[in-house]
């Protein structure tokens, strides 16, 4: 299907300007103020609303194979067109762990059956499996996944010669999840002593703190100097962390990239009063000085990216005892409703003092396509694939079980009112999202990356 988008708000590369779009096979083939087509086409009116270029999710887990009664690609996928993410990057701790190149491609024939966003699939590593991590393919695999702390699943990797030997020669971005494995356990052996296992859930932080954070970090950024390796480390969650990060090299030519979470950015401590376990993620929810001191980092470009590590568990799973009580909440439908909700706040600042649209844009678009070098996509361009979402900005909406698509059916946001709603999602060109509506006629495409 054509279309012919009219009188758009279109937000990119730092700018907002009123236009018109034609989206003809898959891609963007003229963004101009007048189209006209002498063809038949389908005409959207978009006044007043606002085009964006789809959200590029880098961070997520959608379960599959082996723990689909939590998640699986197809809800994931459907929950994150309705959020206006349109490409995601998904993690290898799964059952069985992506740990050969065999395993890892057959995530991918899953995902070209059953998801209606575009995908791609990080290949994992252990203590053992150094060979077959470098055989991956720099042009159709996202990057590289070690777990520098084992958070959730058994993929932990504390072997120094293999961490030196993928760090040295890994073939294309290396994507790290840092916490201090000895610091957690010595942390937790601490409280255990003195609760067993019903810690409350409010002492997390304090169990996986801000030293098991920047130990790890640390560790990571050094190896990445010492072997000149692309490295894009995941979910920054304290201020102690940002000295090892820089703000003032382009982002095309930095070797040491971070992301922050929304979640990081939006919840604190004291929020575990009230949701308790639905907040329990790895690395942990901390003080709000540290959620402070992130919001910063990402708009003076200490941070490149913003990801979600969407990462569901069922309900009963998280009403389990501290020591069993699995870490990760489901959050990709919701991840733009989070920045919307930084925006609403900010946007009557003076410019470049507070959350915009254009940095929404960048932040989570097309600085992911530009860390990941992800081919024709993230930005609003002519040639480009046409993955956008149009946005109404002044419709709101409270999350409630009745709306959440997640196959988990909970989000620790029920019962937040949020103002600014995806109206309709475009993946490869084809309208996938419309007003509550889904196309399943289409399926998303496998990400490609310049080498």
């Amino acid at each position: 299907m054509n279309y012919l988008i009219k009188n758009a708000l279109i937000v990119n590369e730092g700018k907002t300007i009123p236009s018109d779009i034609l989206i003809k096979n898959e891609r963007i083939e003229r963004i101009d103020p007048t189209i006209s087509v002498n063809y038949k086409i389908e005409e959207i009116q978009a006044e007043g609303l606002y085009l964006m270029p789809g959200i590029i999710d880098d961070q997520v887990h959608f379960r599959e194979p082996g723990l689909t009664y939590k998640e699986d690609i197809y809800h994931g996928s459907k929950a994150a067109v309705a959020g206006g993410v349109t490409s995601f990057m998904d993690m290898p701790n799964v059952n069985p762990p992506s740990l050969t190149q065999q395993l890892l491609e057959e995530r991918y024939q899953l995902a070209t059956k059953t998801s209606l966003a575009n995908f791609s699939f990080y290949m994992g590593v252990s203590n053992d499996n150094a060979e077959e991590v470098l055989k991956t393919n720099p042009s159709n695999v996202c990057g590289i996944k070690i777990f520098m702390g084992s958070s959730t699943g058994n993929l932990l990797v504390d072997d120094e010669h293999t961490l030196s030997k993928i760090f040295r020669n890994a073939p294309t971005l290396i994507a790290t999840h840092c916490e201090d494995e000895q610091t957690i356990r010595n942390n937790l052996e601490k409280f255990k002593a003195v609760y067993g296992d019903n810690i409350p859930v409010q002492l997390h932080p304090m169990i996986r703190n801000e030293e098991a954070c920047f130990k790890s970090s640390s560790h990571a950024v050094e190896l990445a100097k010492k072997h000149d390796t692309r490295l894009h480390v995941l979910h920054i969650s304290t201020r102690d962390e940002l000295p090892l990060f820089s703000n003032s090299i382009p982002l095309e030519q930095k070797r040491i990239t971070a992301e922050v979470c929304v979640h990081h950015l939006y919840f604190d401590d004291q929020d575990y009063k009230e949701l308790g376990s639905k907040i329990k993620w790895n690395p942990a929810i901390k003080n709000g000085i540290h959620k402070q001191q992130l919001m910063l980092a990402l708009l003076d470009g200490t941070l490149d990216v913003i990801a979600t590590d969407h990462a569901p568990h069922t309900w009963e799973e998280k009403q389990k005892p501290y020591t069993s009580c699995p870490s990760g909440a489901p959050m990709i439908q919701h991840s733009l409703n989070i920045m919307l909700h930084f925006y609403n706040e900010t946007r009557y600042l003076p410019v470049g003092k507070g959350m915009t649209l254009e940095t929404i844009a960048e932040k989570m678009s097309h600085n992911v396509a530009t860390c990941f070098k992800i081919k024709d996509r993230g930005f609003i361009r002519e040639g480009y694939y046409a993955d956008l979402f149009l946005l109404d900005l002044h419709k709101e909406f409270i999350v409630s079980k009745e709306n959440i698509l997640y196959k988990c059916g909970w989000s620790p946001l029920e019962g937040k009112t949020f103002k600014g709603k995806v109206v309709k999602t475009f993946v490869n060109g084809n309208v996938v999202y419309d007003n509550g509506n889904f196309n399943e006629d289409t399926r998303g495409q496998r990400m490609l990356f310049y080498i």
